[in-house]
């Protein structure tokens, strides 16, 4: 209660300056015709300027200001990346059956317009094929996860990065893939109930990360074209990725 004493105080401050004024204004005129069509129309003009400035305005204002942020928080995703994120895709990859196919739907071309972005996201989301690895794969995963930790780590630091609910998604289930990976001294011998679980795990990940690989591709082609060019010469969907401009 008391944080908004000091709410209270103001809202009667305002009370009694405005019955003085209108004492005032009564001392001076002797009017109260005028005082009570001046009040009236205040009155009723005051619902319209709260939608106006309340809901309108700071809405508009809002969503530019969360807009100018997400571009911002674009340079920290594609910190990621270029540190892991790409990686990452690249690795996961060749654990999918229908690796193919997906090298097919996700592999962006330099004339892609916004439904052909639209189209591979919806894809990446949908992916069902359950990946399978060896405990030599697990080994070398769980490696490159604990190795890229702490820069991780301090993408979390900025704290907006809960304004993109997407991002935050795949920082979640990455961590929570590398503390499941770590907590297994080996991956010999497993049950195929806790692989099926990493499975799953390893999946969520590449739903997430492929899906926010494409929304960051297309932010680039939109705003920076040199940038696109080269992710899309050494994208991880390719074959033979490679920096040489063709």
């Amino acid at each position: 209660m008391r944080r908004y004493a000091h709410f209270v105080i103001l809202a009667i401050a305002f009370l009694v300056l405005s019955g003085l004024l209108y004492f005032l204004h009564f001392s001076i005129f002797h009017d109260t015709h005028h005082i009570f069509i001046y009040l009236l129309g205040d009155l009723a003009f005051l619902p319209i300027e709260v939608f106006l400035v309340v809901i309108v305005i700071e809405r508009i204002l809002s969503q530019r200001e969360k807009r100018s942020m997400l571009q911002k928080l674009n340079m920290v995703i594609g910190a990621f990346f270029s540190e892991v994120g790409n990686q990452l895709l690249h690795n996961l990859l060749s654990c999918f059956a229908s690796s193919q196919e997906i090298c097919q739907r996700l592999t962006v071309k330099q004339d892609w317009t916004h439904a052909d972005f639209k189209k591979a996201i919806a894809y990446a989301n949908a992916i069902t094929d359950r990946p399978s690895f060896s405990s030599e794969e697990l080994e070398r995963l769980r490696e490159f996860l604990v190795q890229k930790r702490p820069f991780l780590l301090r993408l979390l630091e900025n704290p907006n990065l809960l304004e993109h609910e997407h991002f935050t998604d795949l920082l979640w289930a990455t961590f929570h893939l590398t503390e499941e990976l770590e907590a297994r001294q080996s991956f010999q011998n497993l049950p195929d109930t806790d692989l099926a679980h990493l499975a799953g795990d390893i999946q969520r990940v590449y739903h997430h990360l492929a899906a926010e690989w494409e929304c960051y591709t297309e932010h680039l082609k939109l705003n920076y074209p040199f940038l696109f060019s080269l992710i899309v010469r050494m994208q991880p969907f390719k074959q033979a990725p490679s920096p040489v401009v063709k």
